[in-house]
């Protein structure tokens, strides 16, 4: 870990960004965890209705299928109600899914699931150590963008606030974590997020973020298993609340370094933010039980980044195939905020993808009007070719802020 005053003491981390859905260990309690990040839930919707409605249908749902309800919330977004509710050992879930799925009240139901996610002047002491605020050339794009003013939000776990480097760079704070406003500002992967995409500039303080005038939107939907470990824990839950929680904001952007399964509840949530709100989604790759890209990366109109290290070389998972170029950024052994005021090296692909986050702020700083769409592919227009791919024959290209930005300006060309 580095801090403000031991630059010399550099410690490498090289764990990956997530990994397949995690279960308790044999010697773990349910209690360890969140109520949403417990085992054995299915959320079923409820088509709109008035609140008065919500609560009689949830009341008998509950009392005929004998499920106690652990949780309610809605999706504004959607319209929805969405109920919790937990399946005592003794009843296989899908069983239940099947039961509820056939009931004419139940609008769709399906299991709580889990995401996991892992794990930048003049002026800033640390920058000269950031390959990758370099590699996709945020420093130049500077001239013309630094993401004043675009909504950016940091769905992950919780953000050190009073960082250094983050300090007075988030603008707005929420959490949809039981339990999560106590370790909110000691998490540690999304305060590493935050710092790739917002870290202040020209303040004399570490790195500089690839947006660092963007106004950041901290969402607590992940939880750490422990204080300081490197993976991250969230729920179709937790998730649902947090997206709908962004598309009501009207953020512009909203970064999921995270991955998991095919999620039907989650995917009408960010087809309303895409295709309805025009709010680009970013979203880190990762092979998830033979799948790649994993959900939401796949989804289609969600941005999907694969990471690349500082010689531009792109591991790409063997099950990705298709005609489409691949977007890659920097995501090996890349510099940035970890809690108590530190610094620190992180790999994942997680990182790759606040460096686009902070990319498309760039850009919808100079042209609030891009839709995702035009975003995705302007990115691939000025991106430049890799040469260096592992486990496919698809093109894959390296982003590049200050072409992107200055295919917007139309001005002099990048120097």
């Amino acid at each position: 870990m580095i801090r403000l005053w031991a630059l010399a003491w550099l410690v490498l981390l090289t764990q990956s960004c997530a990994t397949s859905s995690p279960s308790l260990g044999p010697g773990e309690e349910k209690g360890t965890l969140p109520r949403q990040l417990q085992a054995r839930q299915v959320i079923v919707t409820l088509a709109p209705d008035t609140p008065e409605r919500w609560a009689l249908l949830s009341e008998e749902l509950a009392r005929e299928y004998g499920l106690p309800q652990v949780g309610a919330f809605p999706l504004t977004s959607l319209g929805v109600q969405c109920i919790v509710f937990q399946v005592t050992d003794d009843r296989p879930v899908d069983e239940v899914i099947v039961q509820l799925s056939a009931d004419p009240r139940v609008e769709s139901v399906q299991s709580n699931q889990v995401f996991t996610g892992l794990q930048a002047r003049a002026g800033d002491p640390y920058a000269s150590l950031q390959y990758g605020a370099h590699a996709v050339r945020a420093d130049l794009a500077h001239i013309w963008a630094t993401g004043r003013g675009v909504r950016v939000a940091v769905i992950d776990t919780g953000v050190e606030t009073d960082h250094p480097d983050l300090k007075g760079r988030i603008a707005e704070t929420a959490n949809f974590v039981e339990g999560g406003e106590q370790t909110f500002t000691s998490d540690r992967h999304g305060t590493a997020v935050a710092g790739i995409i917002g870290a202040a500039s020209g303040n004399e303080i570490g790195i500089f973020g690839i947006a660092p005038e963007a106004d950041l939107i901290a969402v607590k939907a992940c939880w750490h298993r422990q204080p300081g470990s490197p993976e991250a824990l969230c729920s179709s839950w937790t998730l649902a609340k947090a997206i709908d929680f962004a598309v009501v904001e009207r953020v512009q952007v909203i970064n999921l370094s995270l991955a998991g399964p095919s999620d039907p509840l989650l995917t009408r949530l960010v087809v309303k933010a895409v295709e309805e709100r025009g709010i680009t989604v970013v979203a880190a790759v990762m092979e998830w039980r033979g799948l790649a890209p994993s959900f939401p990366a796949s989804q289609s109109g969600v941005l999907a980044v694969f990471a690349s290290d500082s010689e531009f070389s792109v591991r790409v998972p063997l099950a990705v195939k298709g005609p489409d170029p691949l977007l890659a950024a920097p995501g090996v052994e890349v510099l940035t905020t970890v809690p108590q005021r530190s610094y620190d090296f992180l790999s994942g692909t997680s990182l790759a993808a606040a460096h686009v986050s902070g990319i498309v702020a760039l850009l919808l700083e100079r042209n609030s009007q891009l839709s995702p769409r035009a975003v995705r592919q302007l990115l691939l227009a000025t991106a430049r070719p890799i040469a260096k791919t592992t486990g496919t024959q698809t093109p894959v290209r390296h982003v590049d802020a200050c072409a992107a930005v200055q295919r917007l300006v139309q001005t002099a060309p990048c120097p």
